[in-house]
């Protein structure tokens, strides 16, 4: 059964707001920007209202267990990460050319690519007139910080896609740990600045982000569920140098056909099939489910080795592990 849709009555920004003016005009101007609101925001609302598992606020939850920030900056929190991660994912849709999110059209084929880009750049500075809540001005540096970091990681991935150019692991995880790493860093770094306990969680959420997008990766290619949210193999579609796909092409430089494949942006499913079968022989679904497993064991040492220092560590990493194992998820 689908999870119930976020309840956007409790995450209604506030209306826009204008500098101030004189008398009757402020009135006017005031009335007709806050009648835009819905429109202005309408890409980036549709998108909300689609079901999802909300992983990202679960995993806030499962590390406030260990940090204990108060309820109201913890809300705060969530609703940067909630407006971050849902902006990123419309503009992620229009520079991936795709077609479907969670099962349903993209926001940019209902809305247009003007407006959806608006709605987008619109809510990562609904997120950063949030950051005053939380009472400490480094909040502003660590936003700063990490949303420079996505965009890096961003650039490289679409770089490697628009020049076919196959990246090194060495290079897919350096892009990964600022794309993918850059809002799961954001989200703890600012839990541990509204937190009294002495805790770095830093290097474990670096190896969830990683352990998130091979995850991601493989279901892109082998996942029912994945094909039904956003269509059978669509990174094939896309020209993406995903994890399987990278490991299959440097397995076997001499065959061309899987790196010819990624150039044609095909969307027939007989060729996408063929890729999958390219991809199978050269052993690199095994060889993602074997790096997700060398990571979570990786995870659950850093756990270990914060010993004493994390009460009940263990059944909490645990949670947060099962969140993003192999299971299918809406992103």
């Amino acid at each position: 059964m689908s999870p119930s849709a976020p309840n956007t009555n409790e995450l209604n920004s506030p209306v826009l707001e204008t500098q101030p003016l004189a008398g009757d005009a402020a009135l006017l101007h005031s009335s007709i920007a806050a009648g835009y609101e819905e429109i202005i925001r309408a890409p980036f609302d549709y998108l909300l209202n689609l079901p999802g598992k909300d992983v990202r606020s679960k995993m806030i939850s499962a590390f406030n267990e260990w940090l204990c920030i108060p309820a109201d900056k913890l809300e705060v929190i969530k609703r940067i990460v909630m407006l971050l991660h849902n902006a990123s994912l419309l503009i992620d849709d229009i520079q991936d050319s795709s077609k479907l999110r969670r099962g349903l059209p993209v926001s940019h084929h209902i809305f247009g690519v003007p407006q959806t880009i608006n709605a987008a750049n619109y809510a990562y500075f609904l997120a950063q007139q949030e950051l005053p809540k939380l009472g400490d001005p480094k909040a502003f540096e660590i936003y700063t910080e990490e949303l420079l970091s996505l965009h890096r990681g961003q650039g490289m991935d679409i770089y490697w896609r628009e020049a076919s150019k196959c990246p090194t692991e060495e290079e897919y995880f350096s892009m990964v740990s600022h794309k993918t790493g850059g809002l799961f860093r954001l989200a703890i770094r600012l839990m541990q600045l509204a937190s009294d306990k002495n805790c770095d969680f830093v290097p474990l959420v670096n190896v969830l982000g990683v352990i998130f997008q091979i995850r991601d990766d493989y279901l892109n290619l082998q996942s029912h569920a994945y094909t039904v949210n956003k269509g059978f193999g669509e990174d094939l579609t896309e020209g993406k140098y995903s994890f399987p796909i990278i490991h299959s092409i440097r397995s076997d430089p001499t065959n061309i056909q899987l790196s010819s494949i990624l150039k044609q942006r095909t969307t027939d499913v007989d060729v996408k099939l063929f890729a999958v079968e390219c991809i199978k022989a050269t052993g690199s679904f095994e060889h993602c489910k074997e790096k997700i497993a060398e990571l979570v064991a990786e995870a659950r040492q850093l756990i270990k080795e914060m010993g004493n220092s994390v009460p009940g560590s263990a059944e909490a990493v645990d949670r947060v592990l099962d969140l993003i194992g192999l299971e299918p998820e809406s992103s």
